[in-house]
Formats: structure tokens, sequence, C-alpha cells
């Protein structure tokens, strides 16, 4: 039996941290409430002017860090996968064709995967799928990068659930028949009530980019209505959250969670989660010192778990996402190896 696994994973944060402080300086919030409510002790931000650190340079250099975690080199990648923020380098530009370019990966064919925030288990689910179909792709190469800081207007406390965005870049390498860390199965689920909610209001073909979209500051992500959006998203999303893990599981034929690498989320909601799938906080992630990276969240997280030793071997691993739209999305691993 084919199976998939992550031989490797390599991480990209900016230096330079936002603390609480000084998000509660800029949006007027108490520091208290963003430690507390948000979960939020400091996030990282990238430094684009003075050292270049872009969606495509971020992305790379995590990119070649996973390659060296998993002693490949580049040119036996064959196919890359980005499925980070659409906030990147260019605006209507394509940044998988670039990473590939800087990484050296001349054999690698490169595109992207867009779920927003809940992009990492859409791109699993395509990435093994084209692996188990396609006997020809032995190392396959996921990574995101975010830049989204930089669409965050303080001052719009409409858009405050997302002043958590920070910077950074995650990666890992999927290799055929490697019984380690393996990668397993998937639960995805979409509610296209939300999909008028959130966004940058200005620069797509409704209202394209002119002195009065940028006076207007209407290049900044906004909500539409936060009053409606909350009403209705309040109710269903630990259901939503939870349903996809369980069935992630039961379509794994696994048991557990064991341990969960969720994205960043509110204080309360991420202790809702453990208390109903019956997890300890030890059991799990929650990235507090660096913020919501888009996509990459759990990604970095499964890099911070592996790297405080924080896996066990045959640990059911569960990697969760949401991202506005609405999306859910879980994948399931099985840590270490070989399993039986």
């Amino acid at each position: 039996m084919t199976v998939i696994g992550i031989a490797g994973l390599g991480v990209y944060l900016p230096e330079r941290a936002m603390t609480a402080g000084e998000l509660a300086a800029a949006s007027g919030i108490p520091e208290e409430v963003i430690r507390v409510k948000f979960g939020l002790n400091q996030k990282r931000i990238a430094d684009v002017s003075g050292k270049g650190e872009t969606v495509s340079m971020m992305a790379a250099e995590a990119s070649r860090r996973a390659l060296q975690d998993a002693g490949v080199p580049p040119e036996e990648v064959d196919a890359l996968i980005y499925f980070g923020s659409m906030h990147k380098d260019y605006y209507v530009w394509l940044a998988a064709p670039r990473i590939q370019a800087l990484l050296g990966a001349h054999r690698a064919y490169a595109f992207e995967i867009c779920g927003t925030s809940a992009g990492l288990p859409f791109a699993m689910k395509a990435a093994r799928s084209m692996m188990l179909a396609d006997p020809s792709l032995r190392h396959v190469l996921l990574v995101a990068a975010s830049n989204e800081s930089m669409l965050l207007d303080y001052t719009n406390h409409r858009a405050r659930f997302m002043f958590n965005f920070g910077d950074g870049a995650a990666a890992c390498l999927l290799r055929r028949d490697h019984p380690f860390n393996v990668v397993l199965e998937s639960a995805l689920r979409t509610d296209g009530r939300f999909a008028e909610f959130v966004r940058v209001p200005a620069g797509g073909s409704v209202l394209p980019p002119s002195h009065e979209t940028v006076e207007r500051r209407l290049h900044y992500f906004d909500v539409t209505d936060p009053v409606q959006m909350k009403a209705m998203l309040d109710p269903i999303t630990l259901d939503y959250f939870v349903g996809v893990v369980r069935e992630a599981i039961a379509r794994s034929g696994c048991h557990g969670p064991d341990f969960l690498i969720p994205l960043h989320t509110k204080r309360s909601l991420f202790e809702a989660l453990l208390s109903t799938l019956g997890l300890a906080e030890s059991q799990a992630i929650y990235l507090s010192d660096y913020g919501h990276l888009s996509a990459a969240d759990p990604l970095l997280g499964l890099y911070l778990a592996r790297e405080a030793g924080r896996l066990r071997n045959g640990d059911v691993v569960v990697l969760l996402s949401a991202g506005t739209g609405y999306s859910w999305g879980a994948t399931v691993l099985r840590w270490g190896g070989p399993h039986g």
C-alpha cells in the first residue's frame, strides 16, 4: 500500500515582533483584552523594504529549510504547491513559479491552491491525492506565507477579529512511500453564505483602485456587517470545527485525536475545542507568540510541537483550519513510525 509521509518541515519568521502593548496602542483595545481574549502576546511583522521579506522570499526560505530537514536537494522536487495568502508580492501574480526559481527546484512544476486561512487541509488533500494517483511524483513541496499584517487598519474595529494577523512562512515536503509522519485523510466543509462578509473592498474588478479608494482607505481588510456575521457564525463555528475533525479521523480509521494543531483563534474558541474533543492543553499548540499566519498556522504549529518534543510516536495528530468564505478543514497525521 502506498503511503505519503512528511519528510521535512521548515519555517521562516521575521525578526521584528509587534507586542500586545504595541497592538493596544495602535488599536485602542486594552492590552489585557489582546492578551486574554485575543490570546496574543506578540506577532511577527515582515520587513519588506529593508530585508525584502516578501511572500515569495519567506516562502522560498521556509521551503529551503524543509528540504534541508528532509535531506533532499531542490532538483529532486517534482511539484511545488503554494497555498498561502492571496496578498503576494504583486497583484494578479503567481508566487509559486518565483518560489520555484528562488529555490532552484527547476524540475518541479509549480502552481497554487487558495483556501484563504483554511488552505492547508485543501492543499494536503490535493497533494496526497495527486501522489497516490501519479507514481512519478516522489516529492511534493507544500508552502504557505503571509504578509497580511500589511492589510490591517487598526482604526477600523469592524475588522478587529483580524488584528491577530502576522507574517511568516511554513513548508513541508511530502515523500512517496515514506512510512513516517503519514498523511491520512482530510475533511472539508464550506458555507458560502459567508462569502461577502470579509474582504479588501478595493482593488478587484468590482471596485478598481483609484485616488478615491486610496483616500477612503479601502485597500485594507473590512467586514461588511460584523454584527450579522457574528450572529450567523457563532452558533455553528464550534460544531463545524469539531465536525471536520471527527469526520477526518473516522475516514482515517483512527481513534483520537491525541494532539490538536489549530490555526490561531480567540482564546475562548481554542479552549472550547479542547473541551469538546476531550483534550488537555498539553495536547495542543496555541500560537500566542506568533498570531495568525493565514494558511501557514498548522504547519508552523506542527514544527513547533516537533521541536519541543511534544509529539509521541503513534500520535494521531489533527491539523485544523478555517478561513473566510467560509471553509473549515482538518487533516489527520499518524506521527512517527513506521506503524503496523
